[in-house]
């Protein structure tokens, strides 16, 4: 669906329905001001106040271009949890004192959320995503602060990051796109909010209204189970765009170039950065068992002392390819083969897995976790490993792997010899 530009004054909002944008090569072709009363044009962050003098935001509007790879803002469709990212993107600043004050938003929204008391304060917000055709964005719904799955300590978290060796906070936040139904929100609703807030809730969806008596309880999330596809190639693989993705995956390739079994224990220390919950990887001697790579567990834990946590075993094969070489049915059967009863298994790979290999794992419901290039790249960049210090982690870890030391102990022995 589709709202052309001269339209957008007299329409309401629609689940993933793109508002067109005009054509004048200026702010006048934003779509955002005719499409939702008293909205700014610019930032990440639009926000408009009531007109009744309390000083309270009336809307928040959330815009996304979900491109920037530094700040992977990220909708999950099939929980309608929306990970998004505060204003404080670079070094200079504390983490509140942003031009748009979204962090600060952040933090009132939150605030109220889990005091509990006057959600009628809390401001609906709106997700939107740039498309990437001139100004046209696509709404991808209403949104409430937190979920009812993420605990009250992790929805709204302050991180530091480190840009051009500077150090600054910004916060990562998560909410819940709720589940409106099949009408739409209505612009009577926004202009209520604005202009008559005590009778706003008159006019709002049955899902704002739930979570505004029942609050972080009554989240209905806007759920759509994904039909599972078989990744390609070149969705496995970073895009050419993600310049310091590319970098330190041909790092992690040439630094393991002479001895591939070595990557097994940077793929363990990848896939514990990816999830603390996987400990206690155990590698074996590459050259004395034909390259059998890790075993290890994932802990599920109540977070308290009393009780021991439940460890599922799990096998991992790690593959140091090329782009060009993906991982293909042998070895992914090599995989599969290995796991026992009550077990899973983790295929990570510098590169991708091919079609059939994937198509085997799926169609027959192997347990198997696959983890390629693309993933990689993203869970260094999200523990600030980048082309600047991707040489130095690999040295730390091939100093926690015995077996690399006792590698090059027994290679220069030879050499002696």
């Amino acid at each position: 669906m589709k709202v052309q530009f001269e339209d957008l004054e007299k329409s309401d909002l629609y689940i993933d329905c793109i508002y067109k944008g005009g054509k004048a090569p200026n702010m006048s072709s934003e779509p955002f001001h005719k499409l939702i009363p008293g909205c700014e044009n610019a930032g990440g962050f639009r926000k408009k106040l009531r007109e009744d003098g309390s000083g309270k935001y009336a809307y928040v509007v959330l815009y996304t271009s979900m491109e920037e790879l530094e700040w992977p803002d990220y909708l999950d469709e099939e929980t309608g949890i929306f990970r998004y990212y505060g204003d404080n993107r670079e070094p200079g600043r504390e983490l509140t004192d942003t031009k748009k004050k979204g962090n600060k938003i952040l933090e009132m929204a939150f605030e109220l959320l889990n005091e509990g008391v006057h959600l009628e304060d809390m401001p609906p917000f709106f997700i939107f995503k740039k498309t990437g055709v001139g100004r046209d964005v696509q709404f991808l719904g209403l949104a409430a602060p937190g979920n009812p799955k993420i605990s009250p300590d992790r929805d709204l978290v302050a991180f530091w990051r480190t840009i051009k060796e500077k150090r600054f906070q910004n916060y990562e936040a998560y909410f819940t796109v709720l589940d409106t139904g099949e009408k739409p929100i209505y612009r009577n609703w926004i202009e209520s909010l604005i202009y008559d807030h005590e009778h706003s809730l008159e006019y709002a969806p049955e899902a704002w209204k739930k979570f505004v008596k029942q609050g972080r309880n009554g989240i209905i999330p806007l759920a759509a189970p994904r039909m599972h596809k078989i990744p390609t190639r070149f969705e496995q693989l970073p895009a050419g765009s993600d310049t310091e993705g590319l970098l330190c995956l041909d790092a992690i390739r040439n630094h393991y170039k002479d001895f591939n079994q070595g990557f097994e224990a940077c793929a363990t220390n990848i896939v514990s950065k990816m999830d603390p919950n996987f400990v206690d990887f155990s590698l074996t001697r590459p050259w004395r068992d034909g390259g059998r790579d890790a075993l290890g567990f994932y802990s599920i834990s109540t977070g308290g002392k009393i009780n021991s946590p439940l460890k599922i075993d799990c096998a991992l094969e790690a593959k140091c390819y090329a782009p060009s070489n993906g991982v293909g049915v042998k070895e992914m059967s090599r995989l599969i083969s290995r796991i026992r009863y009550r077990q899973f298994g983790i295929m990570i790979t510098t590169s991708y897995v091919d079609k059939q290999a994937y198509q085997e794992v799926v169609e027959d419901g192997h347990p198997i976790l696959i983890v390629t290039a693309t993933d990689i790249a993203g869970i260094l960049r999200k523990n600030a490993i980048n082309s600047s210090n991707v040489d130095e982690w690999l040295k730390a870890v091939d100093k926690s792997d015995r077996r690399i030391i006792e590698y090059y102990k027994e290679l220069s022995a030879l050499v002696k010899e």
